[in-house]
């Protein structure tokens, strides 16, 4: 971890690594409390990611290396997040590689910890680690388009094995987890927030992107939500959250998994790249190897353009509620996109 400067031992014989940051290193000081919960006998604790949720590698004696979460308050309740883990359960279970959790002494996969320096009550739990590369670092030092379109392939077929897989899974009882629907994205009260409320818009642009959203809401209602083309999707599947190693592709980060419409699983997967000057190679790979394991019928295909909008749209209100990560640098970009791309595909306000 970068900035770290010495370390220091627990009576235990726990290293723990102190970061530069007093605060990351009282992060790592609440980590190592919190594994005393699952008995390991753990050699080292590694600060991985402060977004979202509080992300921690761990190494043990057993040369098992471990992901530790400390998850975002207030983003699921304990029902949902034991809803994520029976999805990555019965998803391995059919042979798509997903996150396998690590269950404490107790049996248990979630624990509620106070964390003082954050002053909130977060619950934690433990993953296994998965060594390999990310598909987005693989992407970025990727200039063959071939590759790139391989890639993007791979991609769209891994959606359409999770969406098979999505589809004949019968729910278990009381299962929980939220929804990306007409509601979910474009209500009056979406589960990213209000969007149009991000504090960067103009008058101007807070009027399109409002007019956008009535029309895209519309759009949605008369899609509608049949079994073929809306259930249990990953919501998050961008080559960031893809670990290549080998031939084999593992998929990491289902918090957002939800429900949801499957152009929108494909849409995610390729927004990030709309700048790329092979976007439009890299969008039909996707749905070409998505259309090898499922079908897509023509006015799927017709509408990914508008789920593309609405995940830059969405993307604002998710910046607009997490203040506390600094994610400025992306709003000039995705406000453009939101009133270029609205007013190319229902006009100007």
């Amino acid at each position: 971890m970068a900035g770290r400067s010495d370390e220091s031992a627990t009576g235990n014989g726990l290293f723990v690594h102190k970061p530069e940051i007093p605060f990351e290193e009282k992060l790592l000081a609440s980590a190592a409390r919190a594994l005393e919960a699952w008995n390991l006998n753990v050699l080292d604790i590694n600060l991985v990611s402060h977004s979202e949720n509080i992300v921690f590698r761990v190494d043990t004696d057993s040369g098992q290396a471990l992901v530790f979460r400390f998850h975002r308050p207030g983003y699921h309740s304990l029902p949902e997040l034991h809803g994520e883990l029976q999805w990555t359960a019965a998803l391995n279970r059919s042979g798509i590689g997903a996150p396998v959790p690590r269950l404490t002494s107790d049996n248990e996969a979630f624990v509620s910890v106070y964390l003082p320096e954050l002053s909130q009550t977060r619950y934690v739990s433990l993953l296994e680690w998965v060594e390999g590369t990310s598909m987005a670092s693989l992407i970025e030092q990727e200039s063959d388009k071939s590759t790139l379109e391989s890639y993007f392939h791979k991609t769209g077929r891994l959606a359409a094995r999770i969406h098979n897989q999505a589809v004949a899974w019968p729910l278990p009882a009381g299962f929980e987890r939220h929804a990306f629907d007409a509601d979910g994205l474009m209500g009056k009260d979406p589960f990213w927030g209000p969007f149009w409320e991000q504090s960067k818009l103009t008058p101007a642009e807070r009027a399109q992107v409002i007019y956008a959203r009535d029309q895209i809401y519309r759009t949605l209602c008369d899609y509608g939500k049949d079994r073929e083309s809306y259930s249990l999707i990953h919501a998050d599947l961008h080559p960031g959250n893809l670990i290549v190693t080998g031939d084999h592709v593992h998929i990491i980060d289902f918090d957002d998994a939800g429900f949801g419409w499957h152009v929108y699983e494909l849409a995610v997967a390729i927004s990030y790249y709309q700048d790329n000057p092979l976007f439009d190679v890299l969008r039909d790979a996707i749905v070409a190897g998505y259309l090898t394991e499922r079908p897509l019928s023509p006015a799927d295909i017709e509408i990914l353009p508008v789920f593309v909008l609405m995940r830059s749209m969405v993307s604002l209100g998710w910046i607009h509620q997490r203040p506390e990560l600094d994610h400025s640098h992306r709003l000039p970009t995705l406000i453009k996109r939101s009133c270029e791309q609205s007013k190319a595909l229902f006009g100007s306000v």
